[in-house]
């Protein structure tokens, strides 16, 4: 009678126990994830932690109501992320979207979604997990892992590419550490500024994680600040000065033909490239030739139109070029989002396999100068 008294009560223990080891499992203490290392960010100067331009431009770019969708895309998160270091076994993320909308041509884990990385052993960045934004609340959950080495390990979240975030906060077990990165990954001191149009905001990149700046972040091992502004990189003046007062600028990339007209291209591209280049003058400079759309294998109009406006670049570059041969360089439209017509969505914005192909087209220029 006494032995099973004992082993009901051994029984007993053990259930209690597990009730309360679940309990814990449970929780996860949230932390502000301002309390980390934010990447890829290029002003410090933003009405929120969370905006890509300088709140000094507001009154510049509202001015002009045909423009206000600027100011807009300048409030989308594309290219940040949040870097940081823990020893939990699960990580999780909680938000809430500035919009919340919805895309039909874009997956909602591109638009409003967040992507986790880990640093795995070798030192690449490893991808881990998605949250599916598919709630009509915008405030988004998600527990990315269960299972995560209990040591100290390096992280990185992408944030959202075509919404806003008001604010986020980082979920770990209730009894781990989270601090700021122990490792300089991207490195500080190197940093690409790239500016352009939807395409290199990230349209439309399946999760955060695939747009050619992320890419490109984790391939070199630098910031890329993504100045991509959907219909918006039209070569604005106060942009390009804004871009010049950017700290640790190891290059500018600039690739704005898609969101200009032939004329544009013509008359802005010397004045916008001339500003970078005389506020810094040591500064390397890409400029990028707008793609050829898959479709217009197809389409005689906007296959010659395209090209018309590459011409145009093309002779800027040149008398540019002829003015001061240093710290410039050119990048054709060739393969830049592949070679076997695969590499959009819409015969325009770039699918995964698009984004792969303009990094590694990228790279081969970028390394030589990071490097």
């Amino acid at each position: 009678m006494k032995t099973i008294k004992t082993m009901l009560l051994l029984i007993a223990m053990v259930c209690v126990a597990f009730v309360i080891k679940a309990e814990e499992k449970k929780e996860l203490k949230y932390v502000n994830a301002l309390e980390f290392r934010m990447i890829n960010k290029g002003f410090d100067n933003t009405l929120s932690p969370y905006h890509r331009l300088p709140g000094y431009l507001k009154d510049s770019i509202m001015k002009d109501k045909t423009r206000a969708g600027l100011w807009d895309r300048g409030r989308n998160c594309a290219g940040l992320a949040i870097r940081f270091a823990s020893n939990s076994e699960r990580i999780g993320i909680r938000y809430n979207l500035t919009w919340n909308f919805h895309m039909a041509h874009m997956a909602d884990t591109g638009i409003k979604g967040t992507d986790l990385y880990i640093l795995n052993d070798e030192g690449n960045w490893e991808y881990v997990n998605t949250n599916r934004p598919y709630k009509k609340d915008s405030i988004q959950t998600k527990v990315y892992a269960d299972g995560l080495p209990k040591e100290m390990r390096e992280y990185m979240i992408y944030l959202p590419l075509y919404d806003g975030v008001n604010w986020m906060e980082i979920g770990v077990d209730s009894s781990a550490v989270i601090q700021k990165p122990i490792l300089n990954n991207p490195r500080k001191e190197k940093r690409v500024v790239f500016y352009g149009t939807s395409i290199m905001q990230g349209g439309c990149a399946t999760r955060t994680g695939m747009v050619a700046t992320n890419m490109i972040q984790r391939d070199l091992n630098v910031e890329c600040i993504n100045l991509g502004f959907s219909g918006e990189g039209k070569m604005d003046n106060y942009m390009a000065l804004a871009m010049a007062s950017i700290p640790n600028v190891t290059a500018f990339v600039l690739d704005p033909i898609p969101n200009c007209t032939k004329d544009m291209c013509e008359k802005l591209t010397y004045g916008f490239v001339n500003t970078l280049r005389t506020l810094c003058p040591n500064v390397p400079i890409i400029m990028v030739e707008g793609p050829m759309y898959s479709y217009t294998k197809y389409d005689k109009f906007t296959k010659n139109y395209l090209a018309q406006k590459n011409d145009a670049w093309r002779k800027n570059y040149e008398k540019l070029k002829a003015d001061n041969p240093n710290n410039l360089y050119y990048v054709t439209c060739e393969g830049l989002s592949g070679y076997d017509n695969e590499g959009t969505v819409d015969g325009i914005h770039f699918t995964d396999l698009g984004f792969r192909a303009y990094a590694d087209k990228l790279n081969e220029i970028l390394k030589y100068i990071v490097e």
